[in-house]
């Protein structure tokens, strides 16, 4: 079969695109923070020191919600350090990173640049060294709105009023040896769901992450999960989920079907989070944060953590993307949705710097990276309800995973406008004629067929000398006819149909 076809039908749904399944990550590591979103000195920067064209370019990304500060610098980090008077801050040796943090931006600076990007918050407790209590001191300090030793030290450094953080991570990759603080299942489980309970004494009106695994390839996957929720299930929302892709090796079938194995991943952790539930009686169902993902080129890590002594913020995973990277992204986007009725919560990583979808030089310019598209176009567009849709077409073999469909895809329909979005990749060499029926939503009209093809120059980045290189384009609108139409899909591409009603 050389064509693909595709049925779409309103009364097939998911779930809600939910906003906040547009997240993304800041972490005290390399230049994320540092030079991407905080340089007081930088030609751009306002009062607070935040970068207003990193700030700018947030807000165009489309980002609904920040988790901060780690990551793995959080198993080791002193929230106390980053609140209050800049100089009186101490110098801490980061040992996450191997680098020398300042804590000239903490708690402090992030809330006011949330508010300024128009981001939803979401912390993270450190679990690795510190416990319950410290959690407990963060979250009223943060939350609790005065009287207290801690709301009021909150209210003398100049915020009168509570943060009111409604999203919290209860630590971070607990189950990985490489983590400050290391726990076994039952040990991070035990203080997950003590942790919990006694944050939800403070303030109940907070939503909680329990720690998933790292990535599914860890050799506690599933049962890791199993041992945190019995501990935990009636205690937190979400359990998390973790996982990046490396295309180092060339092998460009194989990354271009990535999502493949996170769409496995997330049916894993749903069936092992749905087992504890059987097995305690829980009538809820559990919702994922995946609160990590992206393309990265991990076998570059080691080296630059190697070649520096204890520095502040140095250059650390600066990965350059490529077309076929937004491509692989825009696929990891359409199978978040797919699943927007167990995943509740979605954070790429990470914002600037640090493998993300914004780069920039120290005094200098920013710029959007090749995968800053493909977020900012989904999160444009996905609102409202996501339908299943059942593609039907050719298949490839790849190493990694095996015979997969050259196409993919989800729909959003947006019930209060009548508009549809069609979000398509194309994983396959060669142009894909895709078959659209819409006939289960009649009175539609085609509005616009934009496309990221990679088929052509599938090795181009966006620099700072050639920041629009890589950029999505706008093809031959389809036409609808009968409720039906017939589209190219360029090779290797990403793609995003707009349908609206007929005026």
């Amino acid at each position: 079969m050389r064509n693909a076809q595709l049925t779409i039908d309103p009364t097939f749904t998911i779930g809600a695109a939910d906003r906040r399944l547009f997240g993304s990550f800041v972490e005290h590591m390399g230049r994320c923070v540092y030079g991407g979103v905080y340089e007081p000195g930088h030609p751009s920067a306002d009062a607070h020191g935040f970068r207003r064209d990193v700030l700018d370019l947030t807000r165009e990304l489309g980002v609904s919600v920040v988790r901060y500060p780690g990551g793995n610098f959080v198993s080791g980090y002193r929230w106390e350090d980053g609140v209050g008077p800049v100089g009186d801050r101490p110098r801490r040796l980061d040992l996450a990173w191997k680098t020398i943090e300042t804590n000239a931006f903490g708690l402090n600076e992030f809330m006011t640049w949330a508010a300024e990007a128009g981001v939803e918050p979401m912390m993270a407790v450190n679990l690795g060294t510190r416990g319950v209590q410290e959690a407990c001191d963060l979250l009223e300090y943060a939350n609790h709105p005065g009287g207290t030793q801690l709301s009021d030290l909150r209210r003398k450094h100049g915020a009168e009023e509570p943060y009111g953080v409604r999203l919290w991570c209860l630590g971070n990759e607990l189950d990985g040896p490489w983590q400050v603080g290391h726990k076994t299942a039952d040990e991070y489980g035990r203080l997950a769901a003590e942790t919990a309970r006694a944050m939800k004494l403070i303030d109940p009106s907070i939503s909680l992450v329990a720690c998933g695994s790292s990535n599914r390839g860890m050799p506690t996957f599933a049962s890791w999960e199993a041992t945190v929720l019995e501990h935990t299930y009636e205690h937190v929302d979400y359990i998390s989920a973790h996982t990046y892709y490396d295309p180092s090796d060339g092998d460009r079938a194989s990354i271009l079907a990535s999502a493949v194995d996170m769409d496995n991943f997330i049916s894993e952790v749903v069936a092992t989070a749905d087992h504890v539930a059987a097995k305690q009686r829980h009538r809820r169902k559990l919702k994922i944060s995946f609160d990590e993902w992206n393309v990265w080129y991990q076998s570059r890590l080691q080296a630059d953590l190697d070649r520096r002594g204890w520095v502040e913020a140095p250059a650390l995973i600066e990965d350059d993307y490529n077309a076929v990277d937004a491509v692989v992204v825009g696929d990891l986007l359409i199978t978040l949705l797919r699943h927007a009725d167990r995943v509740g919560v979605a954070c790429q990583a990470q914002l600037a710097n640090v493998i993300a979808p914004i780069r920039t030089r120290n005094g200098g310019p920013a710029w959007r990276q090749s995968i800053f598209h493909p977020f900012a176009l989904t999160a444009r567009h996905a609102r409202g309800t996501v339908l299943r849709t059942e593609p039907v077409g050719p298949t490839y073999e790849t190493k990694r995973y095996g015979e997969v469909p050259v196409l993919d895809t989800v729909a959003v329909h947006d019930e209060e406008t009548g508009e549809l979005a069609v979000f398509a990749v194309n994983r396959g060499p060669n142009d894909l004629p895709l078959d659209l029926d819409l006939r289960g939503l009649p009175g539609l009209r085609a509005v616009g067929h934009t496309t990221l093809a990679a088929g052509t120059d599938p090795a181009a980045t966006n620099t700072e000398a050639e920041p629009d290189r890589v950029t999505p384009r706008e093809v031959t609108t389809p036409t609808l006819d009968g409720g039906r139409c017939s589209v190219a899909l360029p090779a290797c591409s990403w793609n995003l149909l707009r349908f609206a009603p007929q005026p």
